[in-house]
C-alpha cells in the first residue's frame, strides 16, 4: 500500500511539473502584456498574451471563424475596470472579467465573462475554457480591414471624440469596442 502511495505521488508530481513547464514554454512564444488606461478618475487595465503571426493565416485559419477565442494566447485575457462602462447601450459593472470573442469575416461577437484566471483552452480538446453561464455581457461589433499588417496581436485603449475604444488588432484585422464611462459610478 505504501509503495502504491509513493508511485501515485510521484506520478502526480510529474504531471504537475509537466504542466508548469509547458505553460512556461508557451509564454516564450506569446509574451505577456499589460495595457493600462487612466482618464479623469477611472482606470482600465488589460492583461493578455501576445501571439505572433509568423506567416500564418490568422482569422479563418489559426483562429477559426465561428468559434470562441480566448482573445490572445495562454490564459484568458482579463480586463479590469474601476468604474461601470456603457458598451452598446449595456452596462458592464466595475470589476474584472475575462474577454472572449467569436470572430467572423464581417462581425465579431464580444463576450465579457465573470470567471477570471483560467487557462484559455481546455487541455483535453483545445476548446475555449469558458463557462457560458458566467457571461455578463455579449454583443457584436463590425470588423475593419486595414492595409498595415500587424505581426503581433495587440490590444490598445484609445480616447476618441465621444468616448473611448478598446481596439483588438492582428494581421490586417481591426475590431473596435466603443465604450463610455458611467460617471455616476465614479462619484459614488
Amino acid at each position: 500500500m505504501r509503495r502504491l502511495l509513493i508511485i501515485t505521488g510521484i506520478v502526480v508530481l510529474l504531471v504537475i511539473i509537466t504542466i508548469v513547464l509547458l505553460r512556461m514554454r508557451t509564454k516564450s512564444f506569446s509574451p505577456e502584456a499589460d495595457v493600462k488606461f487612466e482618464d479623469q478618475g477611472f482606470k482600465i487595465e488589460v492583461f493578455y498574451n501576445r501571439p505572433f503571426k509568423k506567416g500564418r493565416e490568422i482569422f479563418g485559419g489559426l483562429v477559426p471563424y465561428g468559434e470562441v477565442w480566448r482573445t490572445g494566447a495562454n490564459e484568458a485575457t482579463i480586463i479590469s475596470t474601476t468604474t461601470d462602462l456603457l458598451i452598446k447601450d449595456k452596462v458592464l459593472k466595475a470589476g474584472s472579467y475575462s474577454l472572449w470573442t467569436i470572430p467572423s469575416e464581417q462581425n465579431w461577437t464580444i463576450i465579457f465573462n465573470s470567471e477570471i484566471g483560467q487557462w484559455g483552452v481546455k487541455l483535453i480538446d483545445g476548446k475555449a475554457n469558458r463557462d457560458e453561464k458566467r457571461d455578463v455581457l455579449k454583443f457584436e461589433v463590425p470588423v475593419f480591414k486595414h492595409k498595415k499588417e500587424i505581426e503581433q496581436f495587440t490590444i490598445l485603449i484609445e480616447k476618441i471624440d465621444d468616448g473611448n475604444e478598446l481596439n483588438l488588432m492582428w494581421d490586417s484585422t481591426l475590431v473596435s469596442i466603443p465604450f463610455t464611462v458611467v460617471w455616476q459610478s465614479i462619484s459614488q
